[in-house]
């Protein structure tokens, strides 16, 4: 008999063009587990429902096609999944991956902090294999990768070190973001933020600016001053010290060129930002944002 790992990635390539297979395969590792793990689902499989409501997880001979490299992505937490669940049953083999043993790790002896890092271990371990899928994605896209990664790095150091995450006020930190609660959705869910069709239709500048207001405070009012150090704390937790290299002098740089740098100070406006980060107990550190400098000049 094939050992975990051959058996996960046959499993894996049975429902590679089915987008409603690959749903019923992440949504059955959680119920499989004798019920311990049934409620950490939410998060994963809300964001899962939402990328096959716009299409990316579709076969690329679809019309419209999917996308290779979300479908890439994906496989990978696919496929991390079902090896460990495949040797927590009693399966042979040895994990394949540093992402796998995570998981296994996770099965044993379920905690939010084990669920954390072991799905992002998986999918940090993805962006770093495809990243030249992800540079032939369009730019706004390529946005929207950076924005869901720097939010499972975020919701990962709330519940694992909650002071570097919100400061002074880290108390309620690890509830918001426990993966058993439907509350960790305002977090992951980036339905919430972006544009629900693929490929996005208008421009990045558009697509930031159109950001619903809760979505920009977290992301530039909470995690953008403090980008450097959850990196480097996800770089330790996951064992991964290349993550540290997806920054550019503290901005986002998965797939980006440091031409289009000025594309993150976008959002990064108003006083509330500053108020937010200042409770939190960090200084905003990104620049004012060239485009609002612009759109004030041409009003004048």
């Amino acid at each position: 008999m094939a050992d975990a790992a051959a058996r996960a990635m046959q499993r894996v390539e049975r429902v590679r063009n089915d987008t409603t297979g690959r749903l019923a395969l992440a949504r059955d590792f959680y119920d499989s587990a004798s019920g311990r793990v049934h409620r950490y689902g939410h998060a994963e499989l809300s964001f899962m429902r939402w990328s096959a409501a716009r299409g990316v997880l579709e076969p690329e001979s679809s019309n419209p096609a999917g996308s290779a490299w979300w479908r890439s992505v994906n496989e990978v937490l696919l496929r991390d999944k079902v090896e460990a669940g495949l040797m927590a049953e009693g399966a042979s083999g040895n994990p394949s991956s540093h992402g796998v043993q995570c998981w296994i790790d996770f099965l044993r002896e379920p905690s939010p902090t084990r669920w954390y890092r072991a799905h992002n271990a998986s999918i940090v371990a993805g962006y770093l294999q495809y990243e030249d899928l992800a540079a032939q994605e369009l730019k706004v896209e390529r946005f929207m990768m950076n924005v869901a990664l720097l939010r499972v790095v975020y919701t990962h150091a709330m519940v694992a070190n909650p002071r570097l995450a919100l400061g002074p006020l880290s108390f309620p930190g690890p509830r918001l973001v426990d993966p058993r609660h439907r509350s960790v959705k305002l977090f992951l869910d980036l339905a919430r933020s972006f544009p629900k069709n693929y490929p996005v239709v208008g421009s990045v500048e558009e697509v930031v600016l159109a950001e619903h207001a809760l979505a920009r405070m977290l992301d530039y009012g909470l995690i953008a001053p403090r980008l450097p150090a959850l990196y480097e704390f996800a770089a330790q937790e996951l064992a991964e010290p290349r993550l540290t290299s997806l920054l550019d002098d503290g901005v986002p740089a998965y797939a980006w060129s440091h031409a289009d740098r000025s594309i993150w100070f976008i959002g990064n406006t108003g006083p509330h930002l500053r108020a937010i980060a200042r409770v939190t107990g960090v200084r905003l550190r990104w620049a004012p944002s060239p485009y609002r400098r612009r759109r004030r000049k041409a009003r004048g």
